[in-house]
């Protein structure tokens, strides 16, 4: 009886698929975006997310690798090979440092579609630009060197000043792994 109640009850209720919208049709431009991220992920989080679901050791054989699906050459050209062979061998820190110099140099177009899904979920440009540029640090670096690295204004002090609660109160003794955020101009 339990069984013909509940043969009887899907002919009623409308199958997920049959209610929901249609897909476009081929050739139609799609306005309306359906993407949740919260701002509180950051826009890096969000692109991983809509480019690999999340998955930063993305490798589905299509020629783009990691969280950030990047293409092969282009993590060469902006320096992915000083952190790994492929993205999908590096970590989410060193992906996002690579991200970080495309965006500089090609903006988010770099990531045409999900940085409009992520730009159309509520992540306005505000929250999107100026991009948050950080660096992890490595063994031997001093706010002093990273300060010139990455043309901080105000030198050593500025990015002290930056990272204070992170570096603590000793700016000499910076620990590798420290991820500083850089200020931007």
């Amino acid at each position: 009886m339990a069984l013909l109640a509940t043969a009887a009850l899907s002919l009623l209720a409308p199958s997920a698929a049959a209610s929901s919208a249609p897909p476009p049709l081929p050739g139609a431009e799609v306005t309306k975006y359906t993407y949740d991220c919260s701002r509180a992920d950051g826009p890096w989080t969000c692109l991983a997310h809509c480019e690999s679901n999340g998955r930063w050791d993305s490798n589905t054989g299509n020629n783009f690798y990691g969280g950030l699906q990047f293409y092969h050459p282009t993590w060469v050209e902006f320096g992915g090979l000083a952190h790994a062979p492929r993205a999908d061998l590096a970590t989410r820190e060193q992906q996002i440092l690579v991200a970080q110099k495309v965006l500089r140099k090609q903006g988010w177009k770099a990531w045409p579609v999900c940085s409009k899904k992520v730009l159309a979920a509520g992540l306005d440009g505000d929250a999107l630009l100026p991009v948050r540029i950080t660096h992890v640090v490595r063994r031997g670096e001093t706010l002093s060197s990273i300060a010139r690295r990455h043309q901080v204004e105000g030198g050593w002090q500025a990015l002290y000043q930056a990272n204070r609660k992170v570096v603590g109160p000793l700016p000499n003794r910076l620990a590798p792994g420290t991820v500083l955020v850089i200020p931007v101009r």
